[in-house]
C-alpha cells in the first residue's frame, strides 16, 4: 500500500511544486517507486517535469469527472522510478462540475485504491482549500506543509492545520501531518532564523530538521523541464532535497540501502 502525501499550504509561492518535484526525484534515486501528481489548474508541476501541454490531454480532470483509470493517465519520465500524472486548465470548473455530487470530495481516494505498483504517491496541491486540495486531503495518508521562512508565515498555518484535522475527525481518520518543511531558508537572514525558531517552538518535532534554502538554481530548473537534482545535482537545493528525502523516507519506515 503506497504511502500518499498531500504537499499543502493554503498559500502560494511557498514551493509546494518545488518540493514535490525534488522530493519525488530524491525518493525516487533512493529506489522507491513514486508517483507525482499535478493537481493545481496552472498545471506548474507539468511544466517543471518537461511535460508539454499537448501531452496533457489525459490527467487528473479525467480521472475526477470521466472516471479514467489512473494508470491511462500515467507519463513515464526520464527519471527511473518516477512517474506523473498531469493537470490542465480543464480543472479550473471543478469545483462548479463535482457541485451537486454526492462522492465530490472521495473521487481521488476512489481512484488510488486500487493502485499498487508505487510505494509514495505525491499530490502537488493548490494554494486553495478548494475541492482539489480536499480530495487530495481525503486520499492522503500523511500532509506535508512547505513553510516560507518569512513574515506572514505562520498567520495560515493554524488554520491549515485545523483543516487538517477536521478532515482527520470526519472522513480520513488515516490522515496525519507528516511534517512541516521550511522552505526559502536564508541563513544570514534574521528574520529566517526567528521563523524557523517560532515554528519548531510551536510544532517541535513534527518540523523536518532539514531546511531549503533559497537557491537560484532551484528557481531556474522548472524553465529547463527539469528538477533541481537534474540540473545541477551538486547545488544546495539539490543536497537539501536529498537530506529531507532521507528523513521523510526514514520517518515513513523506508529502508535506504
Amino acid at each position: 500500500m503506497a504511502k500518499i502525501y498531500s504537499i499543502i499550504n493554503q498559500k502560494g509561492g511557498v514551493g509546494k511544486t518545488t518540493t514535490t518535484i525534488n522530493l519525488g526525484t530524491a525518493m525516487a534515486a533512493c529506489g522507491a517507486n513514486v508517483l507525482i501528481i499535478d493537481m493545481d489548474p496552472q498545471g506548474n508541476l507539468s511544466t517543471g517535469m518537461g511535460v508539454e501541454k499537448v501531452k496533457r490531454e489525459k490527467g487528473v480532470y479525467n480521472i475526477l469527472i470521466d472516471n479514467l483509470s489512473i494508470n491511462d493517465a500515467v507519463i513515464k519520465t526520464e527519471i527511473p522510478n518516477l512517474n506523473l500524472i498531469p493537470s490542465n486548465e480543464d480543472l479550473l470548473g471543478i469545483d462548479i462540475e463535482l457541485s451537486n455530487e454526492s462522492d465530490r470530495v472521495m473521487r481521488l481516494k476512489k481512484a488510488l485504491e486500487d493502485l499498487n505498483s508505487y510505494d509514495y504517491i505525491l499530490l502537488d496541491c493548490p494554494p486553495s482549500l478548494s475541492l482539489l486540495t480536499l480530495n487530495a486531503l481525503v486520499a492522503s495518508t500523511g500532509a506535508l506543509v512547505p513553510l516560507q521562512a518569512e513574515f506572514y508565515a505562520l498567520e495560515g498555518l493554524s488554520q491549515l492545520l485545523k483543516t487538517i484535522e477536521g478532515i482527520k475527525n470526519s472522513v480520513n481518520h488515516d490522515l496525519m501531518l507528516e511534517g512541516v518543511i521550511i522552505t526559502m531558508f536564508d541563513g544570514r537572514n534574521n528574520l529566517s532564523n526567528q521563523v524557523e525558531q517560532d515554528v519548531r517552538s510551536y510544532l517541535g518535532t513534527e518540523v523536518f530538521t532539514t531546511k531549503i534554502p533559497r537557491n537560484i538554481r532551484l528557481s531556474e530548473a522548472p524553465s529547463h523541464g527539469l528538477p533541481a537534482l537534474i540540473y545541477d545535482h551538486k547545488c544546495s537545493g539539490s543536497a537539501a532535497y536529498i537530506n529531507l528525502a532521507r528523513e521523510v523516507l526514514n520517518k515513513s519506515g523506508w529502508v535506504i540501502e
